[in-house]
């Protein structure tokens, strides 16, 4: 199986283009859910182009979901019911990601996902489930 960046990067080379690092594809990228990892990581089929179909990992862009191997009861506790959040509002939904880039270890992809028209990150966020995050040292929850 080959992520979502190694495709890309294959689509761009045979179009005569590198593929740079920071480069954002804008979407949206149509998917399906495979699986919700946590709260703030899903598993999709994602539909690069009319026959060219991948799976990979995406991290929600912009926020920080407590873990669930956390510090603390209380980290693990808001950690499953955050991962029952997203699977409940991503039951039976196509996926759209939006300003899709590479993660920074280059196994995932951060994006914005949207649910039936609703983004993902900024539910989490007003239901109290995760906190704003933009890459640098993330706070503990415990």
């Amino acid at each position: 199986m080959r992520g979502v960046w190694g495709t890309f990067a294959v689509l761009m080379l045979a179009a005569g283009t590198a593929w740079a690092k920071g480069d954002v594809i804008a979407g949206p990228v149509e998917a399906e859910l495979l699986k919700v990892v946590d709260g703030d990581t899903i598993v999709v089929r994602a539909k690069l182009w009319p026959t060219l179909v991948t799976e990979t990992h995406v991290r929600l862009k912009g926020i920080d979901a407590p873990e669930l191997r956390g510090h603390c009861p209380a980290e693990r506790q808001l950690a499953e019911k955050a991962r029952r959040f997203v699977a409940k509002q991503t039951a039976g939904r196509p996926l759209r990601l939006l300003d899709v880039q590479q993660d920074k270890y280059g196994g995932r992809v951060v994006a914005r996902v949207e649910a039936a028209g609703h983004d993902l990150g900024r539910q989490l966020l007003k239901a109290g489930l995760a906190r704003k995050y933009d890459g640098g040292k993330r706070q503990g929850w415990c």
